[in-house]
C-alpha cells in the first residue's frame, strides 16, 4: 500500500494550513506517520488520493450511519442546490427536521439549529445558566463539548492524544466556574453541590465517545439527574456523537433518563454542518426572541443541512438499523477478544450501540483514568495493520468506532481477517 500522494499533500498543506490539518485528531499524532488525505467515498468504502480503499469506521466521527453518499440523500441535496446554497432567512425545511428531532426525544418541545456541535453546547450551557441565574457547571473527566473555554478542561479526546491538559490561550478567568467530576462517580458530584449553591448544570455524553466508548455504570445516569434536579440544576446531554446511534432518538431514552436540555450534531445534518439544543417549552422560552437568553448565526439551519439532515433521518427511520447494529457490533467484539487472546495480547473492549472501542488493557475501562491506562503504542502498531489491511479507524485510542448500515457481510468478514492480522502484529511488537 502506498501513500506517496498523502505525503505530497501533507507536505504541501504544512505551508498554509496548521500543521497540514483542520483539526488536531487528523495529523496522526498519537499513531504517528502523516495523515491520510481521502479524495471520496461511497457507501461502506473510503478512498485516499493514493487510491487506497478502506472500509471505513470513522464515518466522519459518526454522522455518516448511512454509509457515505446514499443514494436517497444524495437525491435530496443535489435537488435542493438548485434553489440556493444559503439565505439568512427561514425556510420550510427547518420547521420539517425541527419535528422530527423533536418527536424522537419526549423531553424536547422546542429546538434551535445552530452550525456545530460545540456551538450547540455552549449555547446549551448559556440556556442552563440563563433558566437557573446561577453560574457554575460540573462536567466530566474525559469527555470532550468542544472547544469553547470553559469547557476545555479535563476534555479527553484530541487533548489526550496530544497529551495536553488544556488548551494554552483559555485564562483562568474562563474556567473558573467549570468543575470537574469523575465519570460514573456520583459521589464526585455530590461533592461539588455540598460545596458551592451556584450550579446552574451538569454536562454529560450520556455514553462517553471521547475517551474511548465509556458506558456509564449502575443507573449513574438516573441518579445524576436526580441529584441535579434535587439542587436546582438542570442535566444537560451531550448527544452530538451518540444522538440517533443506539436508537432512533437519544442514548438517554437507552438507559432510562430524560435530560433537560439535549445537544445534538453531526448525523441530524447527514454530514453536513450542523449541530441543535432542545428543551421543553419552559427552558427554550429564555431563548431569543421569546427570551432573554441571546444567540444567533447566520448560517443555522442552512438549507442544504435541513435536506441532508430531513433524508438521513428519515431514511434512517425506515431502516430501524438498530439491532442490525448490535449483531454486527457483537461480531467485531467477539473477534477482538477472540484474537487477543490467542495472541496473548490484554485488550478490553466497549460497546454501545453503533458505538465501539478497544482499549488496550487489562483493566475494565469505566472512566477516563481507567482509559488512560491503555498502552497508546500498541495501539498505534494495531491502527497501521489495520490500514494495511484496508480499515480506516480513527487514529486515536481514545475515540469511538461507529458502524453504518452500509457495512455488507464481505464488509465484515474482511474486518475480521484484518483484525486478527493487526493483534497478531501487536504480538510481535
Amino acid at each position: 500500500m502506498k501513500f506517496k500522494k498523502s505525503q505530497k499533500l501533507y507536505n504541501k498543506g504544512l505551508v498554509n494550513l496548521v500543521g497540514a490539518v483542520n483539526s488536531p485528531v487528523r495529523a496522526f499524532a498519537s499513531v504517528g506517520g502523516n495523515p491520510l488525505f481521502i479524495e471520496k467515498a461511497k457507501g461502506s468504502k473510503i478512498i485516499d488520493v493514493d487510491g487506497n480503499s478502506y472500509i471505513d469506521y470513522v464515518l466522519s466521527y459518526g454522522p455518516m450511519i448511512l454509509g457515505h453518499r446514499h443514494k436517497k440523500v444524495q437525491k435530496a441535496v443535489t435537488k435542493a442546490l438548485k434553489n440556493g446554497y444559503s439565505f439568512g432567512a427561514s425556510t420550510e425545511n427547518e420547521i420539517k427536521l425541527a419535528k422530527i428531532v423533536c418527536d424522537a426525544f419526549p423531553g424536547m418541545d422546542k429546538v434551535r439549529f445552530v452550525n456545530s456541535g460545540t456551538e450547540a453546547v455552549l449555547s446549551g450551557i448559556r440556556l442552563a445558566r440563563a433558566y437557573t441565574g446561577k453560574d457554575k457547571i460540573i462536567k466530566f473527566s474525559g469527555c470532550y463539548h468542544g472547544h469553547q473555554d470553559s469547557l476545555l478542561v479535563a476534555a479527553g479526546s484530541g487533548l489526550a492524544t496530544l497529551s495536553l491538559p488544556g488548551s494554552k490561550g483559555v485564562p483562568e478567568g474562563a474556567v473558573k466556574n467549570t468543575l470537574i467530576a469523575n465519570y460514573n462517580d456520583l459521589e464526585s458530584v455530590k461533592a461539588h453541590f455540598e460545596k458551592h449553591d451556584d450550579i446552574a448544570g451538569v454536562i454529560i455524553e450520556p455514553v462517553g465517545g471521547n475517551m474511548g466508548v465509556v458506558i456509564p455504570q449502575n443507573n449513574f445516569l438516573k441518579d445524576l439527574k436526580e441529584l441535579a434536579n434535587k439542587n436546582g440544576a438542570l442535566l444537560i446531554a451531550d448527544e452530538v456523537m451518540t444522538g440517533f446511534r443506539s436508537t432512533f432518538g437519544g442514548a438517554q431514552e437507552v438507559l432510562g433518563v430524560e435530560a433537560d436540555i439535549t445537544c445534538l450534531g453531526k448525523v441530524i445534518g447527514g454530514g453536513f454542518p450542523v449541530g441543535a439544543y432542545g428543551a421543553r417549552n419552559e427552558i427554550m422560552e429564555n431563548v431569543a426572541p421569546l427570551g432573554g437568553m441571546y444567540q444567533a448565526g447566520t448560517l443555522s439551519g442552512n438549507p442544504i443541512a435541513m435536506v441532508g439532515g430531513i433524508a438521513t433521518l428519515s431514511t434512517l427511520k425506515k431502516q430501524n438499523p438498530y439491532k442490525q447494529f448490535d449483531a454486527v457490533g457483537v461480531e467485531i467484539e467477539e473477534a477482538i477478544l477472540s484474537s487477543a487472546q490467542k495472541y496473548g495480547v490484554d485488550v478490553t473492549v466497549n460497546r454501545f450501540g453503533s458505538m465501539m472501542n478497544p482499549f488496550f488493557t487489562n483493566k475494565k475501562v469505566t472512566n477516563f483514568e481507567e482509559a488512560q491506562t491503555s498502552d497508546t503504542k500498541k495501539f498505534a502498531v494495531f491502527f497501521w495493520e489495520m490500514i494495511k489491511n484496508g480499515i480506516f479507524l480513527p487514529p486515536s485510542q481514545f475515540e469511538a468506532w461507529f458502524l453504518s448500515s452500509a457495512l455488507t457481510e464481505k464488509n465484515i468478514s474482511k474486518t475480521k481477517k484484518a483484525l486478527d492480522n493487526a493483534l497478531k502484529a501487536v504480538s510481535e511488537m
